[in-house]
């Protein structure tokens, strides 16, 4: 698969008998979806995507344009991820990251290097970093103060409930200490 794909959405369970799967989407703007020529999945393969519901139903065309009209097909594209060229995306505002952009940075805490960005974790609450060894983030300004683009690294300052040393919990007390 090409670097510069970014994923946008993925096809989710098939909607009724006519084709229709739900989409999540990754963009700020689920419309914006539709105004992608091609969609790409990890096979290569193009599509085309127009919105039929407010509830992220949406309709499917191959590079041919050919329609996926029935259930069966519309199954099997379950869980296929759909990527899009950078170079067609916005320009990234001041602050603001793709994941993919931080996804392999390396992360360092001072002078020592906590490994690399694994995943970017986003739930809704607030997205979060996963760093090599299982080391879990808040991508916050307070926890990670310098992204440097060009130099591919991150600054990490750990909260005080990540922060502890091997053995120790996350007040900070020892484990002898908790009992």
């Amino acid at each position: 698969m090409r670097s510069d794909l970014i994923l946008i959405g993925v096809i989710g369970k098939a909607h009724g008998v006519r084709g229709l799967v739900r989409v999540h989407s990754y963009a700020d703007d689920p419309a914006t979806l539709e105004e992608y020529e091609a969609l790409q999945d990890e096979q290569g393969r193009s599509w085309s995507l127009r919105w039929r519901g407010a509830d992220g139903v949406a309709e499917l065309r191959d590079a041919r344009g050919n329609l996926i009209s029935d259930r069966t097909a519309a199954q099997a594209l379950v869980n296929t991820r759909l990527y899009v060229s950078r170079d067609l995306l916005p320009e990234t505002e001041e602050e603001e990251f793709y994941h993919s952009d931080l996804i392999g940075m390396e992360a360092w805490e001072g002078t020592a290097s906590l490994g690399r960005i694994l995943m970017v974790h986003d739930y809704g609450g607030g997205a979060s970093l996963e760093i090599e060894g299982g080391l879990i983030i808040p991508f916050t300004r307070a926890c990670v103060p310098e992204v440097d683009l060009a130099a591919r690294t991150v600054r990490i300052v750990r909260p005080a409930e990540v922060s502890g040393e091997e053995g120790q919990g996350v007040s900070g007390r020892s484990a002898e200490q908790q009992v």
